[in-house]
């Protein structure tokens, strides 16, 4: 069992379901809500966001070492944004099968072409891990992916300290309960907002949150919005649809979208191919981006983000590229690296393939996809590797080592779902926030953590995609 969480707790049948329905309440009164997916955009029926009854113990060294990390993150997201070579190198395989890496890519070029983005850039950026059990039993930290958009959940992460501290108290875990950090992710996101709404230099104008049109997961959405209103910060939401009818650039390139200038566009949709259903979506994109609007994230940093990218940065000697005077920075991001290997043509292309299908429990298979639900592991590895592995359409994915983290006992607590034991992995999450004018960097700053747990029949999945719930980071 879980260090910390006894099993005469976990196996207390009369005490786990009180502590379930204490728990669902605290959930409800905090606001950890989520829309349901049968009214997902009405404000008429709301639910409680899945979360587990007790935190998940995370070793406290791996957990330091996660958010120390993340500042060089920041900086190294931001340096490869700016390095428009790197970039078209990196992506030259992968934009010529993956159609929309490849739209995207011709907006970046596009950009490029008009003398790169002019305004304030905002970065707001998840750096996902999950803990790898060697050998010896320690656990090492190890990345699964960077998210540089629509990184979500520090709105709803910031209240569920306070449901875990009073399970514990009432389970009588007084000392535990004391373990369990504050954190407040949306105060951070908007303080990062706030900065380029400011240096935009315009009180009129509003921060624009562009979202999708099934809006479950909008309470996650609205702590930062109060984070702004608190400071006097007017927003909006809108749609594709509603910038590609009524927005507009003026001569000066400044966004007014129905009407109101629009200083920053914050991106909560935008990162899957469904999200863009028109060309008239994909213009509305080209208008964001050819702005004055602060992006977040600009095209350029989006495309950071990509699965092919992660892979390349893994190579020797890169990472160097981007820190050439700091050896001890490149040695604190390579610690977090789990194996990558390309599926480009070729001879190590081809090896990476006869690897794979000879130990595919070994690997995952991952596609330029965000959003959760796309990996590929065991059969289907193995069938989609061999329905590629002839042609140029391989190069569409990269191959992963497998993480193995040690599984812990936890209750998984989900609307209409039994009440019942689970063995579960976790993720742990680092947001970070950088803020740039020109060559000044005016911030840089991780903000907070997200830990996710999924039961271990699940290989692939985040909260939005219905698999993994909120939880807290147990430091032992």
């Amino acid at each position: 069992m879980a260090p910390g969480i006894p099993d005469e707790v976990m196996m207390d049948g009369a005490l786990i379901k009180q502590l379930a329905e204490v728990a669902k309440d605290e959930a409800l009164r905090l606001g950890i809500l989520m829309r349901t997916k049968e009214s997902p955009n009405s404000s008429e029926v709301v639910t409680y966001a899945p979360f587990t009854l007790f935190p998940s113990p995370v070793p406290k060294a791996v957990f330091l070492q996660a958010l120390a990390v993340q500042t060089h993150y920041n900086t190294l997201v931001d340096r490869i944004s700016q390095d428009a070579d790197f970039l078209q190198e990196a992506l030259a395989s992968t934009v010529e099968v993956d159609d929309f890496t490849a739209r995207l890519f011709k907006i970046h070029q596009q950009i490029l072409k008009e003398g790169g983005s002019r305004s304030v850039v905002l970065g707001v950026n998840r750096s996902d891990y999950m803990l790898d059990q060697r050998e010896d039993q320690a656990s090492s930290l190890k990345q699964i992916e960077i998210n540089t958009i629509a990184a979500s959940f520090g709105g709803l992460s910031s209240q569920t300290p306070d449901v875990h501290k009073l399970i514990l108290k009432m389970a009588t875990r007084l000392e535990e309960s004391r373990l369990i950090l504050d954190n407040n992710p949306a105060a951070g996101l908007a303080r990062g907002v706030a900065k380029a709404w400011e240096l935009y230099g315009s009180e009129r104008a509003a921060v624009m949150f562009l979202v999708e049109e099934t809006q479950t997961n909008i309470f996650d959405q609205r702590y930062v919005e109060s984070e702004l209103w608190k400071r006097n910060i007017p927003t909006i939401r809108k749609r594709f649809d509603d910038v590609a009818k009524t927005g507009s650039l003026d001569q000066d390139q400044r966004l007014f979208v129905d009407g109101t200038e629009v200083s920053v566009v914050y991106f909560r949709n935008g990162y899957m191919p469904q999200n863009y259903i028109s060309e008239q979506c994909w213009d509305a994109r080209l208008m964001m981006e050819r702005s004055l609007a602060a992006k977040c994230p600009d095209i350029h940093t989006h495309l950071v983000g990509t699965k092919k990218v992660q892979q390349v940065l893994a190579r020797p000697g890169v990472l160097e590229r981007f820190f050439p005077d700091q050896p001890e920075v490149v040695e604190q991001i390579r610690a977090t690296f789990a194996g990558l290997y390309t599926l480009d043509l070729g001879p190590e292309g081809d090896k990476t393939v006869a690897m794979a299908l000879t130990e595919p429990d070994r690997f995952v298979l991952k596609p330029q996809r965000e959003g959760g639900g796309n990996n590929l592991y065991g059969s289907e590895l193995i069938q989609e590797l061999n329905r590629v592995k002839g042609g140029s359409e391989r190069t569409a994915y990269i191959l992963m080592d497998k993480i193995v983290p040690a599984p812990v006992q936890n209750y998984l607590l989900r609307r209409d779902a039994p009440l019942k034991l689970s063995s579960c992995v976790s993720e742990l999450g680092a947001f970070g926030v950088y803020v740039r004018q020109g060559e000044d960097m005016l911030m840089n700053e991780c903000v907070g953590h997200l830990l996710r747990t999924k039961s271990v029949e699940h290989s692939d999945g985040g909260v939005a995609s219905g698999v993994a719930v909120l939880d807290n980071p147990l430091l032992v």
